[in-house]
């Protein structure tokens, strides 16, 4: 039986802080006791098993701003931590060209002790944090590749937002003269089911909240992930900052 800490790591002070940051994606470790799905290291390695680059990001945002994160300890292709466990795509059968036979046929038991293992303590870590926190904003951090099904994306960094788009409006204005090709709600967006954490965690607690896609062959490096994390900083400031001067201005009336 997989333990809290196998399946989640929360790093930081753990404190009130203007930013709490959470990575689904961290890891493509695949634990003993839930085997390797059947599939080959060269799979389990590769992007449809995590998000390369996302945890480093992760950091430097974390470092800059002396906030906590919330980091995923296992692979995505186990459970997908940024999706809930009715739908299909939390426990993949398929990922991009790669069959999953691991999770093919799985019993209602068996998925069911994946959400235990996998979702459940993950979930309430993350409540647990931002119940502490009491974050002025959330975000979450992913990284995409560059090739889709033989396609090249041009986009190099996404900002993601569901139906509260407070903080992805402040970023985006903030970043018309970054040095990356900038979209909204790119690769993906809430049509796809990716914003499950923001749905789950930030939007019922009224948090201002976006989710990060950056292309992951712009985090190949640490001087690639300071470049970056620079940018995003400064955006994800203006934001918070944009946000809390339009609340005390609605407060003073």
């Amino acid at each position: 039986m997989l333990k809290e800490e196998d399946v989640v790591n929360v790093v930081g002070p753990i404190a009130p802080c203007d930013v709490m940051f959470i990575c689904e994606h961290a890891s493509c470790n695949f634990p003993p006791e839930l085997g390797d799905l059947g599939i080959s290291e060269d799979v389990r390695r590769s992007h449809v098993a995590w998000d390369p680059g996302a945890l480093e990001l992760t950091k430097a945002l974390a470092s800059r701003f002396g906030a906590t994160y919330v980091a995923g300890q296992v692979s995505r292709l186990l459970y997908d931590c940024n999706r809930p466990p009715e739908v299909d795509s939390a426990i993949p059968k398929r990922s991009e060209v790669f069959d999953i036979p691991g999770n093919a046929n799985l019993t209602e038991k068996e998925r069911r002790d994946r959400v235990e293992q996998i979702y459940t303590p993950f979930r309430a870590a993350t409540e647990q944090a931002l119940a502490v926190i009491e974050p002025k904003a959330m975000v979450t951090v992913h990284s995409f590749t560059p090739v889709y099904h033989g396609a090249r994306r041009d986009v190099e960094v996404g900002i993601l937002h569901d139906h509260d788009a407070r903080l992805a409006d402040h970023m985006l204005s903030a970043l018309r003269d970054a040095p990356f090709k900038i979209q909204r709600n790119a690769p993906y967006g809430p049509e796809d089911g990716v914003t499950h954490s923001l749905r789950a965690y930030a939007l019922p607690n009224k948090i201002p909240n976006v989710m990060l896609e950056v292309r992951n062959d712009l985090l190949t490096d640490s001087g690639a992930v300071d470049l970056m994390a620079d940018v995003i900083e400064h955006a994800l400031r203006h934001g918070i900052a944009a946000i809390d001067a339009s609340s005390s201005q609605k407060g003073s009336v």
